[in-house]
């Protein structure tokens, strides 16, 4: 990966230098900041494709900036999750009950860089910042048209845990409350006091639905992270989400009681 974030850089920063302008003049033309300019001319920052672009065009690159493109998407998203990525950015309907932690399409960038960096064994700064641009990236899911159909179901106890400190947290559940007025997102709270909970019985899961081929599930454990198209496996956790959501608040409820934490925050 770093290999070619040097490679792009470089030329980002030759094509800049032929121009005779500044970082900050750049970042100006653009819309980004000088920093963030200096960051991708090192190959410490991936730069998105609307960045390129406009490089490309400020810098009179003729296109060769902007062929970076498909190389840079390729080392966007870390191994692991580049598969899941593109089945969310796929799907017409997705479904996910998140036990532990906010879940990630849900994530501030505040939030998720607190998570990681309670990671432990510890992970370095780069890895860090490529794992939350990549969790940010897979939020485009909320401005795809036509929309997919969102519903997520959270433990109460995901919006009381105060990751990153208050602030950080009213952040997040002030996000969680403006992604939960979009007509095409449901978000549900399960609150701690149900005597039946169905989720107990497993860990936080998702079920994607995508626009050609099988409905697939991923489930999630302290180590691994699988996703199977078995049917077997697939009914069972859509039965299973289906009754968390009937034993969960609703939509409504639910907002209303994350606008209650908010002000208790």
């Amino acid at each position: 990966m770093s290999e070619v974030l040097e490679m792009v850089g470089r030329h980002v920063r030759r094509w800049r230098e032929r121009a005779g302008l500044t970082q900050a003049e750049v970042g100006s033309a653009i819309g980004y900041t000088e920093h963030q300019v200096s960051a991708v001319e090192r190959g410490r920052r991936i730069p998105k494709p609307v960045f390129l672009d406009k490089a490309d065009e400020v810098l009179g690159a003729e296109g060769m900036l902007a062929e970076f493109k498909e190389d840079v998407e390729k080392i966007r998203y870390p191994k692991k999750v580049r598969h899941l990525a593109r089945l969310e950015a796929d799907a017409v309907e997705l479904g996910a009950y998140a036990a532990h932690q906010v879940h990630g399409l849900l994530q501030t960038k505040c939030y998720a860089e607190a998570l990681y960096g309670m990671h432990r064994p510890m992970l370095d700064e780069d890895t860090i910042e490529r794992n939350v641009a990549a969790r940010m990236a897979r939020q485009e899911i909320f401005t795809q048209w036509p929309a997919p159909f969102l519903s997520f179901v959270q433990d109460e106890v995901t919006l009381r845990r105060p990751v990153g400190g208050r602030m950080v947290m009213r952040g997040q559940l002030e996000r969680l409350l403006e992604v939960g007025q979009l007509r095409n997102v449901e978000i549900q709270v399960m609150p701690t006091d149900r005597e039946d909970h169905a989720g107990l019985s497993g860990g936080s899961f998702r079920l994607l639905d995508p626009k050609n081929g099988h409905k697939v599930a991923q489930a999630e454990g302290a180590l691994f992270s699988r996703v199977t198209a078995e049917r077997r496996d697939v009914h069972i956790l859509e039965a299973r989400y289906g009754i968390i959501r009937a034993q969960a608040l609703s939509p409504r409820e639910s907002l209303a009681f994350i606008e209650k934490l908010l002000g208790e925050t």
